[in-house]
């Protein structure tokens, strides 16, 4: 049991004029009178309104009893039970006496269901879900009764099935909130009642399985499989982390259920159920986007309010390209984080909820045990989503019956808790228990049920389990081979004059910045003349033009993206004149050219990214890439690099074709902003699940986007892109001609080999610049110079080829700003050894190993680039 703190109130919650007795108004009681006073009479519903979800007993067990309902009742408002209501108001109720409206009202809000919308500052929404959660719901029938109470018995008899046949697995039993289920069942039926087409779900591992086997309809063979530890079929990822889609039929028609697979990293399914969401949206064809697809996200209590990723993710549904129309947020609420207590506090109006104030989200708090009130929250948050396209979060407040796992031993930590939990009857027991006292179902009907539904539910689920496990290869197995890409063509001059001619439209009367101006000089310069350097700048905006005309729709996101970190993109122009006027080269209309949409994203990398992962697991037709603001930034979504991006094909078949641009460059500006973490990243690389890309120059970064754009089969792209100093280095602004011919070129032989040649440098990125000036400035004779542009998969093939050509090679030298551990080196120095002929000596150049990295001093860090070139030409 928690022990509640004399905190102070939140500025949310601070007293309101008619918090407490004693303190209703500032002026005298009112006489006992035949009719009562209607000032008084709507102060009191207010404060019923408004604090009835703290009085409400909703804790099953017991153990966080609510405050007094005393303190709700009229007389503190001045009112007598007996007091006839004014007229208006008695029709509006449904009764004639304040004794009555007090009843109706404690009904309504302190029950087993309770409405809190402290959080919402609308006014229109909230008397909305006031008007709604008061309307008498309809009466629940002794059919529906009997079908809910038989549900409860399944899920029972489910976690039954598990212990009995997996007793020493790990199945998070959903025991003590068996009532979710039916939360979930009826939300599905609401949703297809409104119309909608799809819903995405994701949820942690409470009840999961469960929820895969009762609601989505998972083979209980192959649940049973995945669980078994004798079992001999590899198993990539827990069963406890799969998904599962299907199709539902409700009797509203037909509805598309899918729940996404995640890692134990739980609540960071979140963003990607939400991008997966809002692209089914984009991707729906005349349908309203909260018709199309409805987002439903299922939430540990203690994880809701104490992992941010939660809170990142609320915000972005105030982000245009971000929202959703509106999520529904479960909370299977046990009352504990793991063995930590974390009961609700009335007193002080703290929730497990209280992460969702930050989006003004009302909350339905019900109980686990309470079928018909579970029933009614689906459908008002439904309801309240459809009609706002807003959040809306159900609190489900259950218990743990059997600790956190199958493997916990519970009476070590909450002792007390436990035993309320055991001695708590199961909501099967009370629910039947309420339709016999209610004359909805027959005592022996009951006692049948009771003793016989439980078992044939267990004869099916022993039926199930006999079944065939179809046989699914590894994923390895199934994955055509990475190179296996169709040849590019070739970018023509006729395709060149079109992309130029659409970057370079101005609308008439638009005030350029005189740095575009001068920006769109040179792009007229270069139509005019089709000859001459090309930046980063343009390169990837022609590149985004010829895929956009090819048919082919993009999405960028990130911070800063629309202007580009470094000044280096410039997809969105703003006029500046009087007019605050924005224009977008790349969505000047275009015969046959497919949406382009850039996105400036909220101060968030772990939401974003898990987002536009989302989003490019529903669209692979969409060239989807996000841009960090710094490479380095990106540790703040290191999750989703490390669970889902790298390894989401290989555990649960999920193919993505997300792009990641993370500039990166020591340029002397400190730790931060020098690193985008590239050892760390090839870390990640095996069986082709990656491809890693460094570009040092403007024609491979050109060809390196149109060749993702085509990529077959799917593969995630993470491009080291370049920073201030290589962007502006002239060095790397290739001559158009490049770009009409060939493509991306893993290996750039950079320096032509002499005749002689003795040594390799074999460097990537900028330093391949600062090199080829190092070596003509030492007019060397016996050394060549190569950049490695691509780091994974290693172009093998293309180096033993290379080598092969010279044979008197005898050093190969790997040169990189990196201090040896945080670069390409430790990935890349076996398969260097396996690429080089015998006698070929092979050795790093690096910068010293720093527990702080690079250093924030430019004159330093000049100092240090010359030592790199300087060891490197020493023999």
């Amino acid at each position: 049991m928690s022990t509640t703190l004399p905190l102070p109130h939140p500025e949310w919650a601070r007293r309101s004029r008619f918090h407490l007795a004693g303190e209703a108004l500032q002026s005298r009681s009112q006489p006992a009178g035949p009719a009562a006073d209607p000032l008084r009479v709507q102060a009191y519903v207010e404060q019923v309104r408004r604090e009835g979800h703290r009085h409400a007993p909703l804790d099953p067990l017991q153990a966080s009893p609510p405050l007094p309902a005393e303190t709700l009742h009229a007389a503190a408002f001045g009112l007598e039970g007996a007091q006839d209501l004014p007229p208006a108001l008695a029709a509006q109720w449904g009764c004639a006496q304040v004794a009555g409206l007090q009843r109706r009202l404690l009904s309504l809000y302190t029950g087993a269901l309770s409405l809190d919308c402290s959080a919402l500052r609308d006014d229109t929404r909230r008397h909305w879900l006031h008007s709604r959660f008061e309307a008498a719901p309809p009466a629940t029938d002794r059919a529906q009764g009997l079908q809910w109470l038989e549900r409860l018995i399944e899920v029972q008899a489910w976690e039954q099935f598990l212990a009995q046949r997996l007793p020493d697995e790990k199945c998070f039993s959903m025991a003590g909130c068996e009532g979710l289920v039916l939360l979930l069942d009826a939300l599905c039926e609401q949703a297809a009642a409104h119309g909608v087409q799809a819903l995405e779900m994701g949820m942690p591992h409470r009840g999961r399985l469960a929820v895969l086997a009762l609601l989505l309809g998972q083979p209980v063979a192959e649940i049973l499989e995945a669980l078994d530890p004798a079992s001999r079929r590899p198993r990539p990822d827990l069963a406890y982390h799969q998904g599962a889609e299907t199709r539902l039929d409700t009797p509203h028609g037909a509805l598309s259920l899918r729940l996404a697979p995640n890692p134990s990293h739980l609540q960071s399914i979140q963003p990607v159920v939400l991008g997966r969401t809002r692209a089914r949206q984009d991707e729906s064809q005349g349908l309203p986007r909260a018709q199309a697809a409805l987002a439903l996200l299922l939430h540990g209590d203690a994880a809701f309010d104490g992992q941010g990723i939660v809170g990142e993710s609320l915000l972005l549904s105030r982000h245009p390209a971000y929202e959703v129309g509106g999520c529904i947020h479960v909370l299977i609420n046990n009352q504990v984080g793991f063995t930590t207590p974390h009961a609700a506090d009335p007193l002080h109006q703290r929730y497990a909820s209280d992460a969702s104030r930050v989006i003004d989200a009302p909350v339905l708090r019900v109980r686990a045990d309470a079928p018909e009130q579970l029933a009614r929250a689906a459908e008002l948050a439904l309801a309240y989503r459809m009609a706002f396209g807003a959040d809306i979060v159900i609190d489900v407040i259950g218990f743990r019956r059997l600790g956190h796992s199958e493997h916990d031993q519970p009476m070590l930590t909450r002792p007390q808790l436990q035993r309320l939990a055991e001695a708590q009857p199961t909501a099967a027991e009370q629910y039947g228990a309420e339709l016999v006292a209610s004359g909805r179902c027959e005592p022996q009907q009951w006692l049948a049920l009771r003793s016989q539904a439980p078992l044939r539910a267990l004869a099916r689920f022993g039926r199930l389990a006999r079944e065939p496990v179809r046989p699914q290869p590894a994923v390895a197995e199934a994955r055509p081979p990475y190179d296996a890409r169709p040849a590019l063509p070739a970018l023509d001059s006729t395709q060149l004059q079109a992309a130029l001619t659409r970057l370079r439209t101005v609308p008439e009367g638009f005030a350029l910045h005189p740095q575009l101006a001068r920006l769109h000089q040179r792009w007229e310069s270069l139509a005019r003349q089709e000859a001459g350097a090309v930046d980063w700048c343009l390169a990837e905006n022609l590149a985004h033009a010829t895929v956009l005309a090819s048919g082919q729709p993009m999405r960028l996101a990130g911070m800063d993206v629309e202007r580009g970190t470094f000044m280096h993109r410039h997809a969105v122009w703003h006029a500046q004149g009087d007019r605050m006027d924005r224009h977008v080269p790349l969505q000047s209309p275009s015969r046959g050219a497919a949406r382009f949409e850039i996105v400036n994203s909220p101060l968030s990398e772990a939401a974003v990214l898990g987002f536009e992962y989302g989003y490019s697991l529903q669209r692979p037709e969409v060239l989807t890439l996000w841009e960090a603001q710094f490479g380095d930034f990106v540790n703040g979504a290191q999750i989703y690099l490390d669970q889902y991006i790298a390894s989401g094909e290989a555990k649960w078949g999920l193919a993505s074709g997300l792009t990641l641009l993370l500039p990166h460059g020591h340029e002397g500006v400190g730790p931060e902003h020098s690193n985008a973490h590239l050892g760390r990243l090839l870390q990640l690389c095996a069986e082709q699940n990656l491809r890693v890309a460094c570009p040092s120059d403007s024609a491979q970064w050109f060809h390196l986007l149109r060749e993702q754009a085509r990529a077959q089969p799917r593969r995630p792209l993470i491009v080291f892109t370049p920073k201030s100093q290589l962007l502006q280095d002239p060095l790397s602004h290739a001559p158009l001609e490049r770009l009409m011919e060939g493509g991306f070129r893993p290996l750039l032989r950079v320096l032509a080999a002499p005749e002689r040649c003795q040594r390799i440098w074999l460097c990537s990125g900028k330093l391949r610049h600062e090199l080829a000036r190092a070596l003509r400035d030492a007019g060397d004779p016996y050394t060549a110079l190569w950049s490695l542009e691509q780091l994974y998969p290693l172009p093998d093939e293309a180096l033993r080829s290379a080598l092969a050509e010279l044979p008197e090679v005898a050093e190969l030298l790997w040169i990189q700003e990196e201090q040896r551990a945080q670069g390409a080196w430790p990935l890349l120095r076996e398969a260097l050894e396996g690429v080089c002929p015998p006698g070929v000596a092979l050795r790093c150049i690096s910068r010293p190993d720093r527990a702080a990295g690079p250093c924030a001093s430019p004159r330093q860090h000049r100092a240090e680039q010359q030592w790199l070139w300087t060891q490197a030409l020493v023999r």
